[in-house]
């Protein structure tokens, strides 16, 4: 697996007002950027491109990446006019992608995370799911996930289906080629959505739960500046 993409493109409302001319992504935590946060820790992993998106402010992508690229490793920045969310952003860059993805890595770019990523994409590369979720046990979760199977039986409880135990979904996942064909080109539609007209149809999503290392959602100014107190 070589290629990633990075969701770039959101409005980051929860943490005006240092969204108001800046990406959420490139909001820094102990003196470097989130997305490259992100980038660094998909490098270690063996990716060697990058796809983002993006939409508020996208001017700032490239005056922090003048060169579409980091630390050697090439950035194809896609600009979306109108929001497409996590589904149809996924969708939009399909035309990108060469035959060598079979699979691809997507990152959100609102996370601070240190988790085993040679793991979850090892553990892709052998089940024949059409996507895998990287999961963190959670009681307050909304992630149904089957231990005997390692499989999503569902999410945001849409589908009454009971697991094992209940996780929280990282933003942190891989996907098959054969995925694109869940998704609707132009429609604003998140990705759950998909996952979950898949698991519905032939419980088509793996998981892996890491539970080591650490995770943070950094959508509000409390979860950022907790994580700032982390770097000081």
């Amino acid at each position: 697996m070589k290629t990633a993409f990075i969701l770039g493109a959101g409005l980051g409302t929860r943490l005006r007002p240092l969204t108001e001319h800046c990406p959420k992504p490139l909001i820094e935590v102990g003196g470097k950027p989130i997305i490259c946060r992100a980038f660094d820790a998909l490098i270690a992993a063996g990716i060697g491109r990058f796809i983002v998106n993006t939409h508020h402010a996208a001017d700032c992508y490239k005056t922090a990446f003048p060169k579409s690229e980091y630390h050697g490793v090439p950035i194809t920045f896609v600009h979306e006019t109108v929001l497409l969310d996590t589904g149809g952003g996924l969708k939009n860059i399909e035309p990108l992608l060469s035959d060598e993805d079979e699979s691809i890595a997507i990152y959100n770019g609102d996370i601070l995370a240190n988790l085993d990523l040679k793991r979850l994409f090892a553990f892709h590369r052998g089940n024949d799911a059409l996507a895998t979720l990287l999961l963190r046990t959670d009681s307050c979760g909304n992630v149904n996930f089957d231990d005997c199977s390692s499989r999503v039986c569902d999410m945001r409880d849409r589908l009454g289906v009971a697991g094992t135990r209940r996780c929280r979904f990282t933003g942190i996942y891989c996907v098959r080629r054969a995925f694109f064909k869940e998704l609707v080109p132009g429609k604003t539609e998140s990705v759950v959505e998909a996952f979950l007209r898949t698991i519905a149809r032939s419980r088509g999503i793996a998981a892996l739960v890491d539970d080591g290392g650490s995770w943070q959602d950094l959508g509000t100014i409390g979860e950022l500046e907790k994580a700032r107190r982390l770097f000081i």
